[in-house]
C-alpha cells in the first residue's frame, strides 16, 4: 500500500462520527479525572493519589474475588436505572428537548411501582407497567405545556420534579416501617413483586439483586437505537429536533411528536426507577426532601455517551462505577461526593465535544486538501 493510500485511510478513519465521539468521550473522562485529582490534592495532598485510584478501582479495592464480584453486581444494579434515565434524556434530546424532568419522572415511577407492590400486592410485571405509565404521564404533562403553550420544558420539568417527590412521599407513607421513614421491605411483603433473577447468583457471589433489569435496560437501549436509526418515526423525531418549523411545513405533526417523545422519555425514566426498587436493593424514604440524583446523573451519561443509545450503555456504567467508587474513600478526609464532582466536570467538558469535533474535522479537511494539492 502506498504512503498516499495509508494517509487517506488514516484520515477517513478519524473522520468517522463514531470514532470522533469515542475520542471526545475519552478526553472528557481523562480531563474529568485529572481535575478531580487536583481537587483531591487541594483537600489533602498526601492521600490524593490513593483516593483517585480508589474511585477508579471501585469494587476492585476488595482483596478477594468473591467480594469484588458481589459488589460488581451492585454496580450493575445501580447502572441499569441510570442507563434508563440517560436514555430518557437522550431520546428527548433527539427531538430538541432537554428533559431535565427525568428526575421527577423517575420519582413517579418509583412511587407507582412501590405502591402497586407494597399496597396493592401486585406482581412485578404489573408494577413495571405502572411505573412506565406514571413516568409517561409526567412526561406528557411537560409535552402538552411545551407543544400547545410553548412553556419551556426545563421550567415545567423542574417544577414537576418537586411535585412528584412530595406526592410520592405522601403516597408511600402508608406502607412505611413503623420505626423508620423507609418503606417496608419488598421481599418480606410481596415476593411476587421482586424482579426475577437472571440465574447468575453464583457468579456474583450470591448477589440476589442482580435481576432481569440489567439485560432489559441494555435491550431497550438497542431497541431505541433501531427506532432512531431505521424507522420513519425516528426520522420524524430527529427532524423535529433539527428544525421544528420545517418538520411542520413538510407535513409532520410536530406537536404530536413532542408529546409522544416526552411520554416515551418519561416512561423510560419511570421504568428505570422500577428496575431499582423492585430488586429490593433500596427502600424509599418518605421523609426525603431532595430529588434522587439518578435523573440528574443521567445527563452526564447521556452526553458522555455521545448522544447515542449504544454509547450511553458504556457511559452509564462508567458514571455509576466512579460514583460507587467514591463511597470507598476515607470519609474523615475526603467527601464521597468527590465522584459526583468528577461527573459534573465531565458534563461540563462534554459541552466542548462539538468544538473538539469541529477542530478535528478542520484538521482532516486541511490534510485532505493538502494531499489533493500534492497529487496535482
Amino acid at each position: 500500500m502506498s504512503a498516499e493510500n495509508k494517509s487517506t485511510e488514516k484520515i477517513s478513519f478519524f473522520a468517522r462520527p463514531a470514532v470522533q465521539s469515542i475520542l471526545a468521550s475519552l478526553l472528557c473522562i481523562v480531563f474529568g479525572l485529572l481535575i478531580g485529582y487536583i481537587a483531591l490534592l487541594f483537600i489533602n495532598a498526601k492521600g490524593a493519589t490513593e483516593a483517585i485510584i480508589t474511585i477508579i478501582k471501585n469494587y476492585f479495592t476488595y482483596p478477594t474475588k468473591a467480594a469484588a464480584l458481589k459488589y460488581f453486581g451492585n454496580t450493575l444494579v445501580k447502572a441499569a436505572p441510570l442507563l434508563m434515565c440517560a436514555l430518557s434524556i437522550q431520546f428527548c434530546y433527539q427531538a430538541g428537548l432537554f428533559n431535565i424532568g427525568a428526575a421527577g419522572q423517575y420519582v413517579a415511577g418509583a412511587g407507582a411501582s412501590l405502591f402497586c407492590a407494597l399496597k396493592l400486592g401486585l406482581p412485578w410485571y404489573v408494577c413495571l407497567i405502572a411505573a412506565f405509565v406514571a413516568g409517561g404521564i409526567f412526561g406528557v404533562v411537560v409535552g402538552i405545556l411545551k407543544a400547545y403553550l410553548n412553556v419551556n420544558e426545563v421550567i415545567s420539568g423542574i417544577m414537576l420534579n418537586w411535585i412528584g417527590l412530595y406526592t410520592v412521599n405522601m403516597l408511600l407513607s402508608g406502607v412505611k416501617e413503623t420505626a423508620s421513614p423507609y418503606t417496608v421491605t419488598l421481599a418480606s411483603t410481596n415476593k411476587a413483586a421482586v424482579l426475577p433473577s437472571i440465574g447468575l447468583e453464583k457468579f456474583f457471589s450470591n448477589n440476589k439483586y442482580v435481576t432481569i433489569a440489567i439485560p432489559l435496560a441494555i435491550l431497550i437501549a438497542v431497541l431505541l437505537k433501531v427506532i432512531l436509526s431505521m424507522t420513519v418515526f425516528g426520522y420524524e423525531i430527529k427532524a423535529t429536533g433539527i428544525a421544528k418549523d420545517a418538520a411542520k411545513y413538510s407535513g409532520m405533526k410536530e406537536k404530536r411528536n413532542i408529546i409522544l417523545t416526552l411520554f416515551i422519555g418519561g416512561a423510560l425514566a419511570g421504568l428505570g426507577a422500577a428496575f431499582l426498587y423492585l430488586t429490593g436493593y433500596e427502600q424509599w424514604s418518605v421523609t426525603q426532601s431532595s430529588v434522587p440524583g439518578m435523573g440528574f446523573n443521567g445527563i452526564a451519561a447521556t452526553f458522555l455517551g455521545g448522544l447515542d443509545p449504544i454509547g450511553t450503555i458504556f457511559a452509564s456504567y462508567f458514571i455509576q462505577h466512579i460514583t460507587s467508587g467514591g463511597s470507598y474513600l476515607d470519609k474523615n478526609i475526603y467527601p464521597s461526593q468527590i465522584s459526583d464532582f468528577i461527573s459534573a466536570i465531565i458534563i461540563y467538558l462534554c459541552g466542548f465535544v462539538l468544538f473538539f469535533k469541529y477542530f478535528l474535522n478542520s484538521r482532516i479537511r486541511n490534510k485532505k486538501n493538502n494531499a489533493e494539492g500534492g497529487n496535482k
